[in-house]
């Protein structure tokens, strides 16, 4: 049985190729809002930005959007299969279709930070770096060995009572325990995007575009 997806593009601006900056929204939110966000991160004009909408739709509680979810805890494992089947060929179409440089960066917000680490450790397309926002690594990647984990940047606000100071340093202290090159960053506000992490997110993203 499939199940037909929805993503959205906006090209680099310029016409030569161009690195790659794939999102996952968060519970509750579609891949419009979530391109935005990565619209508005200093410097992402220079990439192609892929938003990624969740399989699971449903109706927002004013009924006004459709938004989505990546997955429940039922049929976990499948689900998380599925998912990944799903993100790997939206990439291949991507590429596919658009000039692209071998640069790649998944980046999550919430709920998608977990499809954001699956992407780029357990996906058919090797990612440079990781953008985790208000969200912890999957167990299930903890006890994989010989997983290729990319560099990463974990950002949290100091008022999330979602992902807390506790999540993030466990998540801070297993990646440098695999010896994975994570800076993070605990900023002003609380389970959202802000001009503060935007920021460090465009200096982030620097780093690797080449």
């Amino acid at each position: 049985m499939a199940t037909h997806g929805r993503y959205l593009v906006t090209p680099a601006a310029s016409s030569t190729p161009a690195p790659l900056l794939v999102g996952f929204h968060g519970y509750g939110e579609h891949a419009d809002r979530h391109l935005a966000q990565l619209t508005q991160i200093p410097g992402s004009h220079r990439w192609t930005r892929v938003a990624i909408q969740g399989l699971h739709r449903f109706y927002s509680q004013s009924r006004k959007h459709i938004v989505a979810s990546w997955m429940t805890r039922q049929n976990r494992d499948l689900a998380i299969a599925d998912n990944l089947q799903y993100v790997n060929t939206v990439l291949d179409t991507v590429k596919a279709s658009h000039q692209t440089n071998g640069t790649l960066i998944f980046c999550g917000f919430s709920q998608g930070v977990a499809m954001a680490y699956r992407a780029a450790t357990c996906g058919h397309h090797k990612a440079q770096a990781i953008m985790a926002l208000a969200g912890d690594i999957p167990p299930e990647l903890k006890v994989k060995a010989h997983l290729d984990w990319p560099a990463v940047l974990v950002g949290r606000g100091d008022k999330d009572d979602w992902y807390t100071s506790d999540k993030l340093n466990q998540d801070f202290e297993f990646l440098q325990s695999i010896n994975v090159s994570v800076q993070s960053l605990t900023f002003s506000g609380g389970h959202e995007w802000t001009e503060e992490f935007r920021s460090k997110a465009g200096k982030f993203l620097s780093l690797h575009d080449q």
